[in-house]
């Protein structure tokens, strides 16, 4: 009883320290809400923005307990959540073709975007880092992906880059990809499947899938919803990977102490999922969970703006964002041959 009252006072210390800093972060988050919804700019664009603006607070020693907490905690928090908005039966109801080029699509990219990177002279963790969140779901992905890798300064950065490039190449591909979609002669269907497919976040996949029809709008999402499915096996891959290293050590030397193991986030994510596709979450419930998921992920995004310093992310230079634009690129042309050549009119 003793151990539980100490960690109970524990935890009540932590939340205290933590209070303003999440409490500044969640602000920055429900501004973002209010202008994207009013100006429909990306939401986790204008939260990082509104963020970087309050980067004088990262020094204060209030505010850094809970901005630190804001972007792991309730990051991996959201990331978990995400999986409310999962079922297997939407994607059964596709067809095995669309699942088929939605994979190649994301594979390809991942690969090829991986290569791109290093070939530019980009480090192993940003062409992780980019690619998966090209391929699987802007910045949710990067989010995700940032929560697994080794943190230093760098790594900060670098997602903070990737969670704006990819946040404005999804509003322009809302805006660009519909056109493209039509001038290629796509029908209903087929656009469904190349928007859901090749847009990076999930608010611009919707906006532009309902922008050409309700039958594209809905195969769109399921294709989207899909590759955030996907996200699972990436982290775990890459979870699996670091703790293999962590726990490797030369002969004769200390043994170094044990990675963590597979981060919990991902099998709140992974039961989420399965207890959804079985028809054990009601409705409302799965509303509350999806828009809580956002929220998390919103506040983390708010959380890393603060955190971000603007002169040092200037001095990453042109090669991060040629990078995501060319990963970009190629996905938007790998899935639009894919459709046009295994989905026919």
């Amino acid at each position: 009883m003793t151990g539980f009252a100490e960690a109970t006072r524990h935890r009540l210390a932590v939340g205290r320290r933590a209070a303003p800093g999440v409490g500044i972060s969640l602000a920055v988050a429900m501004v973002a809400l209010f202008l994207a919804s009013h100006y429909g700019a990306p939401v986790m664009l204008f939260a990082l923005l509104l963020g970087m603006a309050l980067g004088f607070l990262r020094e204060r020693e209030r505010v850094a307990p809970g901005i630190r907490l804001s972007t792991r905690t309730i990051l991996r928090v959201g990331v978990a959540l995400l999986g409310a908005r999962l079922t297997l039966t939407d994607l059964t109801a596709l067809g095995l073709t669309p699942v088929l080029i939605t994979l190649a699509t994301v594979a390809a990219t991942l690969l090829v975007g991986f290569g791109v990177a290093r070939a530019l002279g980009m480090g192993g963790r940003f062409a992780v880092l980019s690619a998966g969140a090209v391929s699987i779901c802007g910045a949710s992905a990067a989010l995700a992906i940032a929560s697994t890798l080794p943190r230093d300064e760098r790594l900060h950065l670098d997602t903070v880059l990737v969670v704006v490039s990819v946040s404005t190449l999804s509003t322009v591909a809302l805006v660009i990809y519909p056109i493209l979609a039509a001038q290629l002669g796509m029908d209903d269907a087929q656009a469904g499947v190349f928007l859901g497919a090749t847009i990076h976040d999930v608010a611009q996949v919707v906006g532009a899938g309902f922008s050409v029809s309700e039958t594209s709008g809905e195969t769109a999402t399921i294709i989207k919803l899909l590759r955030v499915a996907l996200l699972l096996p990436l982290v775990l891959g890459l979870a699996l990977v670091l703790r293999e290293r962590g726990n490797h050590h030369p002969p004769g030397q200390p043994r170094k102490r044990p990675a963590p193991p597979i981060p919990g986030f991902l099998l709140g994510f992974l039961a989420l999922v399965g207890i959804n596709s079985l028809g054990w979450l009601p409705a409302p419930l799965m509303a509350v969970l999806a828009t809580t998921s956002t929220a998390c992920l919103i506040t983390a995004v708010a959380a890393l703006g603060i955190q971000s310093q603007i002169g040092e992310m200037l001095k990453l230079g042109w090669r991060p964002i040629t990078v995501i634009v060319l990963q970009t690129l190629f996905m938007g042309a790998m899935g639009a041959m894919l459709v046009g050549y295994w989905l026919p009119a």
